[in-house]
């Protein structure tokens, strides 16, 4: 991952090293969930090699299909629901490629909240913003459905 990730943004060398230092680095093979839909979120992820997918499970004439909500690439974060009560996830995670992510327990990184409040200020800015991109992204896919049924009500 080249450049400061996107979550640690703000924060001095020695507060990125102390937060990266609480995660494992783990290597997902092409098509291997990280996480699912509905499951307890107890670990927030760097990508720091390859893609993740994030998608959403919806039924499509009359059978079930995972549909991509957006995909995450190095530098950027995965899993925030980590620290978002009620500490659920809300996408289903997937590697598209070979993929490498720095997993970071959500207990671990709150407690350096407490101890680190400028810091965890920092981060959780930073977690507000990656959180209104997905508010947009979901905000613009309800705009073109309701575009859809308004013209499908006009024909």
């Amino acid at each position: 991952m080249n450049g400061q990730p996107e979550l640690l943004k703000g924060l001095t060398p020695e507060e990125t090293e102390k937060v990266l230092a609480l995660g494992r680095r783990m290597t997902l093979t092409s098509g291997a969930e990280l996480f699912h839909l509905g499951t307890k979120a107890d670990t927030l992820y760097l990508v720091t090699r390859g893609r993740i997918k994030l998608t959403l499970p919806m039924q499509v004439r009359g059978r079930e299909e995972d549909i991509l909500v957006e995909e995450r690439s190095a530098g950027q974060t995965v899993g925030w629901s980590a620290l978002t009560p009620p500490y659920q996830f809300t996408l289903t995670a997937t590697a598209l490629v070979q993929s490498e992510v720095l997993a970071i327990p959500g207990d671990a990184l709150r407690s350096y909240f407490a101890a680190s409040p400028a810091a965890g200020c920092a981060i959780s800015l930073n977690l507000a913003a990656v959180i209104g991109q997905r508010l947009q992204l979901f905000q613009a896919m309800w705009l073109r459905e309701v575009e859809r049924m308004v013209e499908a009500r006009c024909a």
